[in-house]
């Protein structure tokens, strides 16, 4: 964590949506959710991310604390990214934004994306 970044916020709101609130920075927190996921896992469950962005959004988010990466010295490498314990403190908050986005679309009278 960079502590003289987090003491430049102005209000704990900032912080948090500095940590998790990049495009697919939340999304990633709930995939990991489920457990550990290799790199190409991420990539299928976020198609829409390219792979610099997600890249760029998993490091920021090792760097914030919040996912743990390991990077296995096998042909070809092999890296997995799991929530730490900060990350888990994430989990109740993802999943409110997981049920409040499916209240959304039902009353929005849309079918809830799979």
């Amino acid at each position: 964590m960079n502590m003289d970044r987090i003491r430049e916020y102005r209000c704990p709101v900032e912080a948090a949506m500095d940590v998790i609130g990049g495009k697919y920075k939340a999304q990633i927190v709930y995939e990991l959710m489920q457990g550990t996921k290799r790199y190409s896992e991420l990539q299928k469950a976020l198609p829409q991310a390219t792979p610099r962005m997600l890249s760029k959004q998993l490091k920021e988010l090792e760097e914030d604390g919040v996912v743990n990466r390991v990077l296995y010295p096998v042909v070809p490498p092999k890296t997995e990214y799991s929530l730490t314990a900060l990350g888990q403190t994430l989990v109740p908050i993802v999943d409110a934004l997981c049920k409040w986005g499916h209240s959304y679309f039902t009353l929005a009278g849309v079918d809830v994306p799979e």
